[in-house]
């Protein structure tokens, strides 16, 4: 079997696998665990095939027209190069290891066909966006995995959290998708042709009229569907669903897309300086603001959340530096690390009994409850946080050895600027990225928290899983020195020194401070008693959050915020920490600058249309209507009153002929 053969069956046996779900869920429903697992698991397996044929050396670059559409064709294309292979095993990976873990995290779920089946039409989708070589198509699976995320983040409709969660994850990215839908015709138009190779061509030969408009256009896009600043919101609330759809979210497909997209036409980016900055501040934005809103968050998924929004700013300041290659690796690392974080807490938020969130100020003892996550999400941390030997140290050394290198001029794959923003955002990032994956895994497994009684021992299907992700997590590494850079154009991916040393000096750094903050904050609890005003060094504040501590209420507004007296996030953010809490107020902005706008105009429209517009159509029905009755009414069927009303008429007509006579 041909490789194109192979890899047009990656995409199209899990959306075999979804519609077999869809019409079999309800009348065979012993079918459907093993449609779940078994398409995206041999997906992988040929996934995998493929990449070892292509082997970073062939192109795989096949296409027919899909239907005559003019001077700019539609056409049905491949095009798996090195980056393409590895992205499609990661993605196919990782939707198997999400599949396997869903059928004990969702056994009792009355709706796990369909949500089965919703993820593995988010997985084809996702494999069609990989491996696609023309724009149009690719468009097709990015609006897909859009509408599955809807369905997906809604899956506990019932609450009210769930409903709001999906519509914002809907919306927020359809914001993002209209300027990135008229870049794309833009690129085409300028290029000629949907196909990524003639695009591509296009740039190497100048041919783009329109760069910097054309890229901006379509970082619209990206920053919607990778949560990078200003259009992230909607991450962090989509935590409301199930945590293995998270984990699917937030390794492998959806927030991936964006930084996969920038990647694979990195070269129409570069034909831009501007977009090339404006790309780095956006990552830099991202990366700061989302490390520090980590740091103030109680539930154990919104932590990760802004995690995953903070290491995909990572992913594309690597780009705004030129380095694909550094930007694809950390992708990689990030999503097996990633995947294993979201679902070790699925692991502790089954044990709790809860559908979806875990708040941290309430867990006492889970390292000894649950020592399968416990120790998996360790390791996992430890990736994270960038400590070595772990994936996630040579990944993220790879971007900021990348940013120094355009920073000191030693390339110039793009401007100084963006090298130095990426830079120094990527080293504070990595300070507090340690931070608060300290502090999780201090609050969560050694807090001293009231959480619900034991659910008993989780199925077997999810404690295999998250060994099966540990592997990559601590060995996907050194290793990738040697193997990745055949297919990453032979870029050299070790980082410097210099930044290996700086970027693991600020994660110790972070690490121990939050540790110390911790100690600190335990012992003053332990010696403060909750409600003592006088003694409580925050005043009236603090008995305010101290009795939100006791009653387990929100005590930031809106957001479900129990604080842990011992959180040494509180003592490290200090006043910026009820700011960070909530995001630094970009629902509340956002609020105010675009919702409440659109909903007083919505009203006013409403208005105009019952009173004005109705008013007019009632009154030009209500005249008819009059005319109508009062004829009615002449119509009684009484002879001597139609010869009297005659009579009358003709008395009238006389008299105003002889009037009329008179006058003239």
């Amino acid at each position: 079997m041909t490789t194109t053969t192979l890899a047009v069956l990656v995409p199209l046996l899990p959306f075999l696998g979804a519609a077999a779900g869809l019409l079999l869920g309800r009348t065979a429903p012993g079918f459907v665990r093993p449609l779940a697992v078994l398409p995206p698991l041999v997906a992988l397996a040929l996934a995998a095939v493929v990449a070892v044929r292509q082997g970073g050396d062939q192109t795989v670059n096949a296409a027919t027209e899909l239907t005559p559409t003019g001077s700019v064709p539609i056409e049905l294309a491949l095009y798996i190069d090195g980056f393409a292979a590895l992205v499609a095993v990661l993605v196919a990976f990782v939707a198997t290891c999400v599949q396997i873990y869903s059928t004990g995290y969702l056994r009792d779920d009355p709706r796990y066909p369909s949500y089965a089946a919703l993820v593995s039409l988010f997985t084809s989708a996702m494999l069609l966006v990989v491996y696609s070589g023309d724009l149009i198509v690719l468009l097709v699976g990015w609006e897909i995995m859009g509408i599955c995320s809807y369905f997906l983040v809604g899956h506990y409709w019932e609450t009210p959290e769930a409903r709001a969660a999906s519509l914002k994850a809907f919306l927020v990215t359809k914001l993002g998708d209209v300027p990135f839908l008229i870049g794309l015709f833009a690129l085409a138009t300028d290029a000629g042709s949907f196909r990524i190779t003639k695009v591509l061509d296009a740039v190497a030969h100048g041919r783009l009229d329109h760069p910097t408009l054309i890229a901006l256009l379509l970082l619209a896009g990206v920053a919607g569907k990778s949560a990078q600043f200003p259009l992230h919101t909607w991450l962090p609330d989509a935590m409301a669903g199930p945590t293995p759809v998270s984990a699917l979210i937030h390794a492998a497909t959806m927030v991936a897309a964006g930084v996969y997209f920038i990647a694979r036409l990195l070269p129409v980016f570069e034909a831009s300086q501007a977009a090339m900055v404006v790309l780095a501040v956006m990552a830099a934005v991202t990366m700061i603001g989302s490390g520090l809103a980590a740091l103030a968050q109680d539930d154990i998924k919104r932590v990760l959340a802004y995690s995953t929004i903070g290491q995909l700013g990572y992913m594309t300041g690597a780009l705004a530096v030129g380095d694909r290659g550094a930007a694809v690796f950390h992708l990689l690392s990030h999503g097996a690390f990633k995947a294993l974080l979201f679902l070790a807490a699925g692991v502790i938020i089954h044990a709790a009994g809860t559908n979806s969130l875990a708040a941290m100020s309430r867990m006492k003892d889970l390292s000894v409850r649950v020592p399968d996550a416990y120790w998996t999400m360790t390791v996992a941390l430890l990736a994270l946080a960038a400590i070595p030997p772990f994936s996630g140290f040579f990944s993220k050394e790879s971007v900021l050895g990348a940013a120094e290198h355009v920073a000191t001029g030693h390339t110039e794959n793009a401007p100084g600027a963006a090298g130095w923003i990426t830079l120094v955002a990527g080293l504070l990032t990595a300070l507090l990225t340690a931070a608060y994956a300290t502090r999780l895994w201090l609050l969560a497994f050694r807090g001293q928290g009231t959480e619900a009684p034991d659910h008993g021992r989780q199925p077997l299907t999810m404690t295999v899983v998250l060994w099966v992700l540990a592997a990559p997590s601590l060995a996907l590494g050194a290793f990738s020195y040697r193997v990745l850079p055949d297919w990453f154009d032979g870029r050299d991916l070790t980082p410097t020194l210099t930044t290996s040393v700086a970027g693991t000096g600020v994660a110790l750094i972070g690490g121990i401070v939050t540790y110390a903050a911790w100690r600190h904050t335990s012992t003053v609890t332990a010696r403060v008693p909750l409600g003592a005003v006088a003694a409580h060094p925050e005043g009236d504040a603090g008995l305010v959050e101290a009795e939100a501590i006791a009653t387990h209420e929100p005590a930031y507004g809106d957001v479900a915020y129990a604080p842990d007296p011992a959180d040494p996030g509180r003592l490290l953010l200090g006043p910026l920490h009820r700011h960070a809490a909530v995001g630094f107020h970009m629902d509340a902005l956002y609020t105010a600058a675009f919702v409440r706008p659109v909903q007083a105009g919505a009203t006013l429209v409403r208005f105009l249309d019952r009173e004005v517009v109705e008013t007019y159509v009632r009154g030009a029905g209500t005249l008819p209507r009059w005319l109508g009755t009062a004829v009615r009414r002449a119509q009684t069927g009484n002879l001597q009153t139609y010869v009297s009303a005659l009579l009358a008429g003709t008395v009238v007509l006389a008299v105003a002929v002889v009037l009329v006579a008179t006058g003239a």
